[in-house]
C-alpha cells in the first residue's frame, strides 16, 4: 500500500490478514538511494504467523527509510519513501509534476456496483500469473463486479493473451488506481504479476526438508549478557515476534482446552516394503524423497473420513465439523515450529500429498511460507519420529480438536500366531479435546489409521 506525498511514494505496511494489527521490520532489502522495481520486495516483514516480503508499489529510487530494523509498528504505518520514476526533484526536494499520461481504459464493469472490481482471490492471482493476464482486462461476474476464478477461465478459453503476452505496466503514479491501493497489495504480496516477479534470495547452500541436522547455519540470536566479564552466570535472549506467538497460543491451548491422551501401536512393516520398493522410482520421476508422512497422511485422511467428529472444532455452544480436510503439518526450524497447512488433503493421492509436504517444508525452512500457507488448518500431524522420538505428549493446535504425532519405525519382537517375530512398528500418539472428543470415538478413530497403515502392500498405487 502506499501514500503519495508531495516529496515521494510513502509505502505502508498492508493488512495482511484480518487478525494482524502490527508487523516488525525484520531486514531492509534496500538502501536510499537502490533505484526499486514495481513489485520489487524492500524489506522483509516478520508478523506473528509467518515472515514475509513487503513489495514496493510503485517503481523509482528510495530516497527514505522511516522505520529501522527491529522496530514494530502498526499496520498502515509508513515505513519508506520512494520517488517516482519520471518525477524531477528539485533542491528543496519538492517532485516537479510529471508529464501527464494518457489515461488507461477503464475495465468494463459487469453492473452499476463496482465495490469488488478490484478485489481478486488467491486462486484468481495465481491463475492470471499463469497466463499472464490482466485482471483489468476482464468483466466480473462475482459479487460486486467481482472476478471469479470461471472468469478467468472462461477468458482463457476464448482466446486470451499468449504466453509470451505482458499485462499493461501502470506508468507514473501511485498504484492505487484500478480497483485501489488494497487490491495492488493484495496482488504484490500474494502473488506478482509476470512481468516483475518478487526477487526472492536464493540459499547458498541446499536447505534439508527432513532430518534433525539441517544444512542451513542456524541464526544467531541477540543476547544480552547479565553480569560482569568475569562473573556471567545468565543471559538473555530475545523473544521474537513467531517465538511470542507460539508462547501464546501454547498457553490458551492449554488454559482452554482440557487435553486427553492415547496412543497405539502401529505395525508397518509392509509399508516400509512398499516405500523402500517405490522410493527410487519416485525420486526419478518426482525428484523429491517419497517419506513416510506421505502414507500417514493418506491414512488419516482415509479415517477422518469415517469419523468426520475428528475434523472440528468448539464454538461454546455448539460444535462446527469442518468440511474440507485441511492438515496442520508440523515442521520444526532451529529456532520453531511453523504449521503450514495441506489445503483440501483429502483430495490428494499420496504423490500429491508427498509433493506438499516437500513443497511446504522447504518454504517453511527457508522462510518463504505465505500468510494463506498458514492458515486454515482443522487437525494437525507431526512427524516426531523423524528425531528419533518413540514416544510424545503433543499439545493441540489452538482451536483445532486433535494433535497427532507419527513416531519413530523401530523392529521388535513381537508375538504373531504365537510366534517371535521381528517387525517393523511405530508408535502414533493422540492429543484430544475432551469437549468435543471421548476415548471411545478416539479409540475407534486411531484403530481405524492402525488399519489403514497396516492394508498397505506392495501393489498400492501412488497415483
Amino acid at each position: 500500500m502506499s501514500q503519495t506525498k508531495m516529496q515521494g511514494t510513502e509505502i505502508v505496511i498492508p493488512q495482511l490478514a484480518e487478525s494482524l494489527v502490527s508487523a516488525t521490520i525484520g531486514k531492509w532489502l534496500k538502501q536510499p538511494g537502490d533505484y526499486v522495481e514495481q513489485y520489487e520486495p524492500i524489506c522483509e516483514l516478520i508478523t506473528e504467523k509467518v515472515n514475509a516480503e513487503l513489495p514496493s508499489t510503485v517503481e523509482g529510487t528510495l530516497i527514505e527509510l522511516l522505520v529501522p530494523e527491529g522496530e514494530t509498528v502498526p499496520v498502515g504505518t509508513p515505513v519508506a519513501v520512494i520517488a517516482e520514476k519520471g518525477a524531477a526533484f528539485g533542491e528543496t526536494g519538492t517532485a516537479a509534476p510529471a508529464p501527464a499520461q494518457a489515461a488507461e481504459p477503464a475495465a468494463p464493469a459487469p453492473s452499476a456496483d463496482g465495490s469488488m472490481r478490484g478485489r481478486y482471490s488467491p486462486a484468481v492471482q495465481q491463475l492470471a500469473a499463469k497466463h499472464n493476464i490482466d485482471l483489468r482486462e476482464l468483466t466480473g461476474t462475482g459479487l460486486g463486479g467481482r472476478i471469479t476464478r470461471k472468469d478467468v477461465l472462461r477468458y482463457i478459453e476464448q482466446g486470451g493473451p499468449a504466453a509470451s503476452a505482458q499485462p499493461a505496466r501502470q506508468a507514473g503514479g501511485a498504484s492505487a488506481a484500478a480497483g485501489g491501493a488494497a487490491a495492488a497489495v493484495a496482488r504484490a504480496v500474494r502473488t506478482p504479476v509476470a512481468d516483475a516477479p518478487i526477487v526472492t534470495d536464493v540459499p547458498k547452500v541446499p536447505v534439508r526438508s527432513t532430518g534433525l541436522h539441517l544444512s542451513e547455519q542456524p541464526p544467531i540470536p541477540k543476547i544480552e549478557v547479565e553480569g560482569k566479564d568475569d562473573d556471567r552466570n545468565e543471559y538473555f535472549i530475545d523473544v521474537t515476534p513467531i517465538r511470542n506467538t507460539i508462547a501464546t497460543r501454547m498457553r490458551q491451548s492449554v488454559a482452554e482446552i482440557p487435553h486427553a491422551w492415547t496412543m497405539i501401536e502401529v505395525d508397518v512393516t509392509n509399508l516400509v516394503l512398499l516405500r523402500n520398493k517405490v522410493k527410487d522410482e519416485f525420486m526419478k520421476k518426482e525428484g523429491i524423497n517419497l517419506t513416510y508422512l506421505a502414507f500417514v497422511l493418506k491414512a488419516v485422511v482415509n479415517a477422518i473420513k469415517d469419523y468426520p467428529i475428528i475434523n472440528s472444532v468448539w464454538a461454546v455452544d455448539k460444535i462446527i465439523v469442518k468440511r474440507d480436510i485441511n492438515i496442520s503439518l508440523s515442521v520444526g526450524t532451529e529456532d520453531s515450529v511453523i504449521t503450514p497447512v495441506i489445503k483440501k488433503a483429502d483430495q490428494k493421492n499420496i504423490a500429491g500429498l508427498a509433493r506438499e509436504i516437500d513443497e511446504l517444508s522447504r518454504k517453511a525452512r527457508s522462510g518463504k511460507l505465505r500468510l494463506e500457507d498458514v492458515q486454515g488448518g482443522t487437525i494437525t500431524v507431526n512427524n516426531t519420529g523423524s528425531f528419533g522420538s518413540i514416544l510424545s505428549y503433543p499439545i493441540i493446535n489452538y482451536p483445532q480438536a486433535v494433535n497427532l504425532t507419527f513416531e519413530q519405525i523401530v523392529k521388535r519382537p513381537v508375538v504373531i500366531n504365537d510366534m517371535i517375530a521381528v517387525r517393523s512398528m511405530a508408535n502414533m500418539c493422540l492429543s484430544l479435546d475432551h469437549r468435543i472428543l471421548d476415548g471411545v470415538i478416539c479409540g475407534r478413530f486411531l484403530q481405524r489409521v492402525k488399519e489403514n497403515l497396516e492394508s498397505y502392500s506392495p501393489d498400492t498405487k501412488l497415483y
